[in-house]
């Protein structure tokens, strides 16, 4: 609508995310009564209601929720405008990266090599929980996010889940433990297990292997923490489920071994954005095809 009032639209947002016009009025600094005549004044506009009274809360409409999602697309929009054309023309330029706080730090760190060194970047890093993390990315608080599991999208969140790396998962432990001729069954009767939390994929897919395999190996410990998990290994705790990408320094080094690759288990991840009218150039690198580990498909030699 061309004589739209964004004010109007920018009062409607603030009472819709406040749940209760005292909030919104103090949020703003106006009046009740004025922030009530600003919400009218976009109803008729609109002809639509856009809030229910129950008590002293206010609840959207179907016309209500729909004017939220434009309303916060065209707020964020924005938002992501003013940030962009801030750094534009400067010496050096920002990229802000969350990661699941138990994903693994040498996936991260082979993942960020070729911004690593760069005088003119600004690597800002965060970690946290998967619903977090999106939440700061659909804010735009975010510019690419890395999961091991690809998040649903719709219509109103549409992030883009790039299938970045892929590793088989193999048994991982110290030299002692056995030779790499020893079967899976061998080893997986012999020792126990370091697994990863019953929510991992790579966990459902290990309980399927045993099942068909019909062995029940003991567990040490169930971990949420793929570092956690290098340091029980570490310790002789027992074998880690786990992709080899997580040890590759105690690989080289000779103080683990990867004893068997498990058939047809897979550790996956992905580099997660949204859809932005202006995008973080500094992105470009990160997941050009041609670097993505092998493409995004092979296994770390």
């Amino acid at each position: 609508m061309a004589d739209l009032n964004y004010h109007h639209l920018l009062y409607f947002r603030a009472v819709a995310h406040a749940g209760n016009l005292t909030r919104a009025a103090e949020g703003l600094n106006l009046s009740q009564s004025a922030l009530s005549v600003q919400i009218r004044q976009l109803e008729h506009r609109i002809g639509h209601v856009l809030f229910e009274r129950r008590g002293r809360q206010l609840f959207l409409t179907e016309a209500g929720r729909i004017a939220l999602d434009h309303a916060d697309t065209i707020f964020a929009t924005g938002e992501e405008l003013l940030e962009t054309l801030k750094d534009a023309g400067t010496a050096r330029r920002a990229i802000r990266i969350g990661a699941l706080a138990t994903l693994s730090r040498n996936f991260q760190l082979e993942f960020l090599r070729p911004l690593l060194g760069r005088t003119d970047v600004d690597m800002i890093l965060r970690s946290g929980s998967t619903s977090a993390l999106l939440g700061a990315l659909e804010a735009l608080n975010l510019d690419i996010v890395l999961l091991n599991q690809a998040p649903m999208a719709d219509a109103i969140t549409p992030f883009v889940a790039q299938h970045v790396y892929q590793q088989r998962v193999s048994l991982v432990g110290r030299p002692a433990f056995g030779t790499k001729t020893a079967s899976l069954v061998e080893l997986l009767g012999r020792h126990p297990v370091i697994l990863p939390t019953a929510e991992s994929s790579v966990r459902s897919q290990f309980e399927a292997l045993v099942d068909r395999l019909g062995v029940r190996p003991q567990i040490a410990a169930e971990v949420d923490d793929m570092a956690m998990m290098r340091l029980l290994a570490r310790e002789g705790v027992g074998l880690a489920v786990l992709p080899p990408i997580v040890v590759k320094g105690e690989l080289e080094m000779g103080s683990l071994v990867a004893f068997d690759a498990l058939p047809g288990m897979i550790e996956s991840f992905y580099a997660v954005t949204v859809k932005r009218r202006f995008p973080n150039p500094l992105i470009t690198p990160l997941l050009d095809p041609a670097r993505l580990l092998g493409g995004g498909s092979n296994e770390t030699p």
